[in-house]
């Protein structure tokens, strides 16, 4: 009698991981931080339920993990400075009238106010804006500066969410350049 063979797929910790983290920015894009599961993050990625607290820790520890691996306002901020209100108010206009590209982006707008997650998204938002935001600022009260242009920014993503979308004018592009000048300098 022959013994069955089957096949196994061979263990690569890098790739669950990576599967993983993409089954979860799919899944919190789409539904939001709070109706997402661990067991359908796990499904998504054809990976072990255990795994996701292995590599993770938890829900919220892969949430952040998700948050890292995004791009920050980084293009925004890059290039001349004298050109950065303009290039703030820009990035604001479109938020105004379009959902955001970043699929983590759109998860964070469902989910940013659950309590499980609060601290990562306050660390994310110093790490990633107002850290290099104030960076950038030759002014006194940097850090001060850069949490206000913050503010503003992410204001014009509550409006768009309450309100819905607006396209945004060139006069709205010439009076969030005011305000973001008037918040750095």
């Amino acid at each position: 009698m022959e013994a069955q063979v089957t096949e196994v797929r061979p263990r690569d910790r890098e790739a669950t991981r990576q599967r993983l983290l993409e089954a979860a920015r799919a899944l919190f894009s789409e539904y939001g931080y709070e109706q997402v599961t661990v067991r359908q993050i796990a499904a998504a990625a054809g990976a072990n339920l255990a795994l996701v607290g292995r590599y993770f820790g938890s829900k919220a520890g892969l949430f952040g993990a998700v948050l890292e691996g995004e791009a920050t306002i980084r293009r925004v901020l890059d290039g001349d400075p004298d050109g950065l209100p303009r290039r703030l108010a820009e990035y604001a206009a479109e938020r105004m009238q379009a959902d955001p590209e970043s699929p983590i982006l759109r998860a964070l707008e469902r989910s940013a106010g659950d309590p499980e997650i609060q601290a990562l998204v306050r660390d994310r938002l110093q790490t990633a804006v107002i850290k290099p935001l104030s960076a950038l600022i030759d002014a006194p009260d940097a850090h001060a500066r850069a949490r206000l242009a913050t503010a503003l920014f992410l204001g014009v993503g509550s409006m768009k969410r309450l309100l819905g979308p607006e396209p945004a004018t060139p006069a709205d592009v010439d009076r969030l350049t005011t305000m973001f000048e008037t918040c750095l300098r």
